[in-house]
């Protein structure tokens, strides 16, 4: 069956788009509500639940989603980012319904985590691979780059601090994602049209990603370091054994102790506090993809 956004269905249509906008909320609160409020409880129970929340508007308010993970289904949306989000839901769909859900998938917000494990400590939170190098990228390798710039400046290395300009991007990605852009720029890819109007030229994928990490983690044994880190993690995120996974994360954790860095420090503090979230992914094999999807 095709499905269509509803600015697809104002377009086809000739309606307008709040017309358009209004319809689909009265089929939603038909289908899925009861007055138009209150949130029809699910009758078919689930295994695998997906939690995350989301900036409304205006950017600093949230809001909350839990859905199914099995079919996608949004099972409750709230206002708030806190743990009575989760009571809520728990008392709406009542304990024995929860009884036999088995993990949630969610990021690393400690607030759900911590009101599942009160209300329904059989429940598994599973921490992804996607949040996980998300907080290793924005707080560990940007941190640590910035440091390393500061230190060569400092010691007068003024060329290669030079060097580490504009290298946050490259030092985040993955070996596979610098490869396809050095074959995009070798089949000259176009990344940007130009325009006749403003006599602007197309843009063209240029090379050297590669070749400018494998530079930079030549020359820096920390960074060598956190290219190490990342290879692992996504090596310990592939393991479908929890015990085998359990000790790649464990030999992370003591990688980065052995450094005395305190950006490493603190993940390794991250990863210990969500050992046990981590690891479930060997078992589970679920991300907050499809939350995030939905978002």
């Amino acid at each position: 069956m095709e499905t269509y956004t509803n600015k697809q269905v104002a377009e086809i249509t000739g309606l307008g788009k709040n017309v358009v906008k209004a319809i689909d909320k009265k089929r939603l609160q038909e289908r899925y509500t009861m007055d138009g409020k209150e949130i029809i409880k699910p009758e078919k129970t689930t295994k695998i639940l997906g939690i995350d929340e989301f900036k409304l508007h205006n950017g600093r308010k949230y809001a909350t989603h839990i859905i199914d993970m099995e079919t996608g289904h949004i099972l409750w949306i709230a206002n708030g980012k806190k743990k009575q989000v989760v009571y809520d839901f728990i008392n709406h769909v009542g304990l024995e319904w929860m009884d036999s859900v088995e993990a949630v998938a969610c990021d690393m917000n400690s607030d759900f985590q911590e009101a599942f494990e009160e209300r329904c400590p059989h429940i598994q939170p599973v921490f992804d691979h996607f949040h996980l190098i998300k907080n290793f990228n924005d707080k560990v390798v940007s941190e640590v780059r910035k440091d390393e710039q500061r230190r060569l400046y400092d010691e007068g290395n003024i060329e290669a601090a030079k060097a580490l300009k504009k290298t946050r991007y490259i030092l985040m990605s993955k070996r596979s994602t610098l490869q396809k852009k050095e074959r995009d720029a070798e089949a000259g890819r176009i990344i940007h049209r130009g325009s006749t109007l403003f006599g602007t030229p197309d843009v063209i994928r240029k090379a050297g990603y590669e070749d400018k990490n494998d530079s930079l983690l030549k020359e820096n044994a920390l960074l060598f370091t956190l290219d190490l880190i990342k290879a692992k993690l996504d090596e310990a995120y592939k393991d479908t054994v929890e015990a085998r996974m359990a000790e790649k994360i464990i030999d992370i954790m003591d990688i980065c102790e052995a450094t005395g860095n305190p950006h490493l420090l603190w993940f390794r503090k991250l990863l210990d506090n969500h050992f046990e979230g981590i690891i479930a992914h060997a078992t589970f094999q679920i991300t907050s993809g499809k939350v995030e999807g939905i978002n």
